[in-house]
């Protein structure tokens, strides 16, 4: 349905002008976002032509899907007041904003939190599709630049008044902070055997908004407004974390970019360097190799010096898996060897954050094998991942389903078809016990990989068990 505005929509005509979108272009993009979504979209070059000419304004989330669809040939997020539907069912632009003052960090933040996964704002209906579709890469360069600036605040005491948080201020203590911590330890561990999906893991969202934020609207000195801020980050990137592992990436983009701003309060340059390894994961992932480089780097560059052994470990592997993405076997081999030698130089009483527990040789030697993957190099994809899936899997679940999607292509691409379907056989049941589109997508990826052999009786075995994963609800 649309409704009417007053004369022509010449701001959104210019600008598909500006981007060299025709109106049955536009209209095929926005249904394609639509679809991703779950949304059933029939919008043509004719409903355009109205939306230009006549200044009709469609109504629910396609005004925010033709932000998207614009922002994405333009390379940049497309705010709806430049295309003249700022008019629309509201939906700020929450959780994108870097700001420089704490107490517009704190702001920004729980209004974020305010918003859950499922799209409901708190005491309202709205939905969460008007934020989607907004994901752009180029987010990420002012609160990068920012951090790297000035990676931590002077100071973050707060005076709260008495309205703020139910009628009364809270004295927020290290006793909070710890359940905050706790928290996200918890959701850790949910996370890495259930999937970002798991009903534990939806859990986190509503921590952010009942726990974190009445905390962070609150009282606090210096001392434990940076431990407080330090435990919303944690939380905050384990939101985006698990938005990204289901495929909300408009979503993950938001909850990093408060992630970080939380971290600079927190004066905790490890745990900035981590959201912004996590931004790099998510740009490699969604094919920007280049930006995946900036970001990974920008981590180290701040952490030389600051950082543990394993950590700067971890983010150099990082780095070359964005190097692998963006097709530099060089720089990629040069990041992993220093990945490499700094995890080799770590000891067992070092200082390691508890957020990189997850990490040590099986993580580095499946990443490593993802970026042969990437290279197209099967025998060192094999090697690696022989290494990545010696160690048990009880904790890390989904680790080990992705790992084994790897070995099958690489299985594949080395000649050896029986073996490719037999991972892919092991893949499907783990991706069955888990709930992680990424997963999914790992297997929908080998299935393609797997097409021209589609009559062999081992790939239609595969493509048969993977049927109720592949039809399972997003």
């Amino acid at each position: 349905m649309s409704r009417e505005q007053r004369g022509p929509n010449e701001k959104l005509g210019a600008v598909l002008a500006l981007a060299g979108i025709s109106n049955a272009g536009l209209a095929r993009r926005v249904n394609d976002l639509g679809a991703q979504r779950g949304l059933t979209l029939r919008y043509d070059k004719t409903s355009v032509a109205r939306w230009v000419s006549k200044g009709m304004v469609p109504q629910g989330a396609a005004p925010h899907l033709i932000a998207a669809a614009i922002g994405q040939k333009l390379g940049r997020p497309v705010p709806l007041h430049e295309i003249g539907l700022a008019d629309a069912d509201p939906a700020p632009e929450v959780g994108l904003a870097f700001p420089r003052d704490v107490g517009q960090a704190v702001k920004s933040a729980t209004e974020l939190y305010r918003l859950d996964l499922a799209g409901r704002r708190a005491g309202s209906g709205g939905i969460w599709q008007s934020l989607a579709g907004s994901f752009a890469v180029s987010a990420y360069a002012t609160p990068a630049s920012r951090w790297l600036i000035t990676p931590a605040d002077s100071s973050v005491a707060r005076e709260a008044g008495s309205t703020e948080v139910s009628g009364a201020p809270i004295k927020v203590g290290h006793s909070d902070v710890q359940k905050l911590r706790e928290a996200a330890e918890d959701a850790r561990r949910w996370d890495s055997k259930y999937g970002g999906g798991d009903w534990r893991s939806s859990m986190v969202p509503e921590c952010l908004r009942v726990e974190a934020a009445p905390l962070l609207l609150g009282s606090y000195s210096d001392e434990v407004g940076r431990a407080l801020f330090g435990a919303s980050a944690e939380l905050t990137r384990l939101a985006g974390w698990m938005a990204f592992d289901t495929g909300q990436q408009e979503a993950a983009q938001r909850y990093y970019i408060q992630a970080l701003r939380l971290a600079r309060a927190a004066a905790d340059v490890p745990l900035g360097g981590y959201v912004l390894a996590s931004m790099s994961l998510q740009a490699t992932y969604r094919g920007f190799g280049d930006e995946g480089v900036d970001l990974a780097q920008a981590a180290l560059e701040r952490n030389r010096g600051l950082a543990t052994a394993r950590t700067m470990s971890f983010f150099r592997l990082v780095e070359a898996r964005a190097h692998a993405r963006a097709g530099d076997a060089q720089a990629a081999g040069t990041a992993l060897k220093a990945a490499e030698g700094w995890l080799e130089r770590s000891r067992e009483g070092d200082n390691d954050p508890s957020w990189l527990g997850f990490y040590g040789y099986d993580r580095f030697a499946a990443d490593a094998a993802e970026c042969y993957r990437d290279l197209k190099a099967p025998r060192q994809v094999r090697r690696f991942t022989e290494q990545a899936l010696s160690k048990p899997t009880e904790e890390f679940v989904r680790s080990h389903g992705l790992r084994l999607v790897v070995s099958a292509v690489a299985e594949l691409e080395s000649g050896n078809l029986d073996a490719a379907c037999e991972q892919g056989v092991r893949a499907v049941e783990v991706a069955g016990r888990i709930s992680s589109a990424r997963t999914t997508e790992y297997v929908k990826d080998l299935l393609h990989r797997l097409e021209p052999y589609g009559d062999e009786p081992r790939v239609v075995e595969l493509r048969e068990r993977a049927r109720p994963l592949l039809m399972a609800p997003a």
